[in-house]
Protein backbone atom coordinates (compact mmCIF):
# COMPACT_ATOMS: atom_id res chain seq x y z
CA UNK A 1 0.00 0.00 0.00
CA UNK A 2 1.31 3.13 -1.21
CA UNK A 3 0.01 6.73 0.59
CA UNK A 4 -0.48 9.96 -1.27
CA UNK A 5 1.27 13.01 -0.39
CA UNK A 6 -1.57 14.24 1.84
CA UNK A 7 -1.69 10.93 3.42
CA UNK A 8 1.92 11.75 4.01
CA UNK A 9 1.70 15.34 5.09
CA UNK A 10 -1.06 14.51 7.44
CA UNK A 11 0.93 11.13 9.16
CA UNK A 12 4.06 13.95 9.68
CA UNK A 13 1.90 16.63 11.01
CA UNK A 14 -0.16 14.01 13.73
CA UNK A 15 3.49 12.62 14.63
CA UNK A 16 4.49 15.88 14.91
CA UNK A 17 1.31 16.95 17.21
CA UNK A 18 2.29 13.49 19.62
CA UNK A 19 6.31 14.57 19.58
CA UNK A 20 5.14 18.12 20.86
CA UNK A 21 2.62 16.76 23.06
CA UNK A 22 5.53 14.66 24.96
CA UNK A 23 7.51 17.26 24.73
CA UNK A 24 5.40 19.87 26.64
CA UNK A 25 4.18 17.02 29.41
CA UNK A 26 7.61 16.20 30.67
CA UNK A 27 9.27 19.49 30.21
CA UNK A 28 7.53 21.63 30.32
CA UNK A 29 4.66 20.68 33.02
CA UNK A 30 5.74 17.33 34.37
CA UNK A 31 3.48 14.85 36.14
CA UNK A 32 5.21 15.62 39.45
CA UNK A 33 4.44 18.52 40.00
CA UNK A 34 0.82 18.06 40.71
CA UNK A 35 1.70 15.84 43.58
CA UNK A 36 1.99 18.01 46.13
CA UNK A 37 5.02 17.34 48.96
CA UNK A 38 3.50 16.36 52.39
CA UNK A 39 4.65 18.28 55.42
CA UNK A 40 4.46 17.60 59.11
CA UNK A 41 4.88 20.80 61.65
CA UNK A 42 4.38 21.01 65.23
CA UNK A 43 2.21 24.44 65.50
CA UNK A 44 -0.34 25.58 68.50
CA UNK A 45 -3.84 26.16 68.07
CA UNK A 46 -4.51 29.89 67.66
CA UNK A 47 -8.45 29.10 67.82
CA UNK A 48 -11.39 26.57 67.88
CA UNK A 49 -14.76 27.94 66.19
CA UNK A 50 -17.41 25.00 66.23
CA UNK A 51 -14.73 22.39 65.53
CA UNK A 52 -12.92 24.19 62.84
CA UNK A 53 -9.23 25.19 64.56
CA UNK A 54 -6.89 27.57 63.01
CA UNK A 55 -3.20 27.74 62.87
CA UNK A 56 -0.47 29.25 61.59
CA UNK A 57 2.95 27.55 59.88
CA UNK A 58 6.03 28.49 59.00
CA UNK A 59 4.78 28.89 54.82
CA UNK A 60 2.58 31.98 56.54
CA UNK A 61 -0.51 30.25 54.70
CA UNK A 62 -3.05 30.00 58.03
CA UNK A 63 -4.08 26.73 57.92
CA UNK A 64 -7.84 25.40 58.62
CA UNK A 65 -8.25 21.66 60.33
CA UNK A 66 -12.39 20.50 60.38
CA UNK A 67 -13.38 18.14 63.22
CA UNK A 68 -10.98 19.56 65.62
CA UNK A 69 -11.31 18.65 69.31
CA UNK A 70 -8.54 20.22 70.66
CA UNK A 71 -8.42 23.38 72.74
CA UNK A 72 -6.95 27.28 71.61
CA UNK A 73 -2.81 26.48 72.74
CA UNK A 74 -2.92 23.31 72.44
CA UNK A 75 0.17 22.16 70.60
CA UNK A 76 0.01 19.17 67.70
CA UNK A 77 1.50 17.82 65.69
CA UNK A 78 0.00 18.70 61.97
CA UNK A 79 0.18 17.47 57.91
CA UNK A 80 -0.16 19.38 54.94
CA UNK A 81 0.43 19.78 51.54
CA UNK A 82 3.01 22.81 51.12
CA UNK A 83 1.09 25.89 50.32
CA UNK A 84 -2.51 24.51 50.98
CA UNK A 85 -4.97 26.24 52.94
CA UNK A 86 -6.06 22.93 55.23
CA UNK A 87 -4.52 20.18 57.22
CA UNK A 88 -5.07 17.40 59.25
CA UNK A 89 -4.22 16.47 62.78
CA UNK A 90 -1.79 13.58 63.28
CA UNK A 91 -0.19 11.52 65.92
CA UNK A 92 3.19 11.28 66.42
Amino acid sequence: MELTSGQKGGLIFGGAIVIAGIVLSTLVFPFWNLIREDVYEEVTILANQDGICYVETEDNVPKTIEDCTKNVGDIVTIKFGRDLAWATIVEP
